[in-house]
């Protein structure tokens, strides 16, 4: 049964490997044509387009490094593997983002100040060749996508870039066959504020792991409560919750009992609750009354 698993697991990892390589060969080659495309007709959506792209393409690699990083076996000096990386690089991805968003603000304002001419033809098939590869894109992650925050980024990217490419696609058609030029920079904005507000959320679930912060989706009260519900337990103090990757998280407390007849069954009835609620690595310090006590903890 192991086996198997394993097998599987070998398995799931072998094609996300493929999706990444896949996703990021792809969205390059895309980036340089729209890049080059943007440039020769001077078009502000294909140009912030090409930046959000080029965003995605770092994020991509960079959940890519993570996902490998996350894998490498902990050692003396590293115990917990380089788990944590998977962290720092959704946290540098954030910020990679928030860059560009100020470039396509300045330069879309410019623009709308004086617009000039683009040409929509371009716009509108580049744009469409853009919703292919995205939404594609975004398909390879389609089944991971809940394991880890790193594949739910590259996913929400993927996604919102097919809509984003095909707001850019419709802003050419448009200005093929009206001439009002200035729906490109505006366009230019609307994609800044799109990229803006999901990476403010990447940015903030990043910088609150980084800093062994609770886990966005567990509620420590919550957890708290949970553990003190049990009847055999009197107490819970020294409780910290954080994660180790962007996958796992961990606890530490100290349970006040009784006794410590029956702690290995306690035990293992907390760990089986925290296992539902999404806590993996767990580490308890069973203490009685008297311990508790001595300790000046519990009066």
């Amino acid at each position: 049964m192991a086996h198997h698993h394993e097998h599987t697991h070998s398995h799931s990892v072998e094609s996300l490997n493929k999706a990444f390589i896949i996703g990021i060969s792809l969205n390059l080659a895309f980036v340089l044509i729209e890049f080059g495309t943007g440039f020769y007709f001077d078009s502000l959506g294909l140009l912030s387009d090409a930046g959000h792209n080029l965003g995605d393409v770092a994020s991509l690699f960079l959940a890519l490094l993570a996902f490998r990083l996350a894998r490498v076996k902990a050692n003396a000096k590293y115990t917990y593997g380089y788990k944590k990386s998977t962290i720092l690089v959704s946290l540098l991805n954030a910020v990679i983002l928030l860059i560009a968003v100020g470039a396509i603000f300045m330069e879309s304002l410019e623009k709308i100040v004086s617009p000039r001419p683009v040409n929509g033809d371009a716009i509108a098939w580049v744009a469409g060749i853009g919703v292919l590869i995205n939404a594609f894109t975004a398909m390879l992650f389609m089944k991971d996508k809940e394991k880890d925050l790193n594949i739910k980024g590259a996913y929400l990217h993927m996604a919102a870039d097919a809509l984003v490419s095909v707001g850019v696609a419709a802003s050419g058609v448009i200005i093929a066959f009206t001439g009002w030029y200035v729906i490109d920079p505006i366009i230019g904005i609307t994609i800044a504020v799109v990229i803006l507000v999901s990476t403010w959320r990447l940015l903030h679930e990043s910088v609150r792991l980084s800093l062994d912060g609770v886990p966005v989706g567990i509620n420590s009260k919550e957890v708290r409560k949970m553990i003190a519900e049990i009847p055999e337990v009197k107490d819970i103090h020294h409780i910290h919750i954080w994660a180790i990757s962007t996958t796992e998280n961990a606890l530490t407390a100290h349970i006040v009992v009784d006794n410590l007849e029956n702690m290995e069954e306690l035990k293992h009835q907390i760990k089986e609750l925290l296992e539902e609620a999404g806590i993996g690595h767990v580490t308890l310090e069973f203490e009685t009354m008297e311990m508790c006590r001595e300790s000046g903890i519990c009066s």
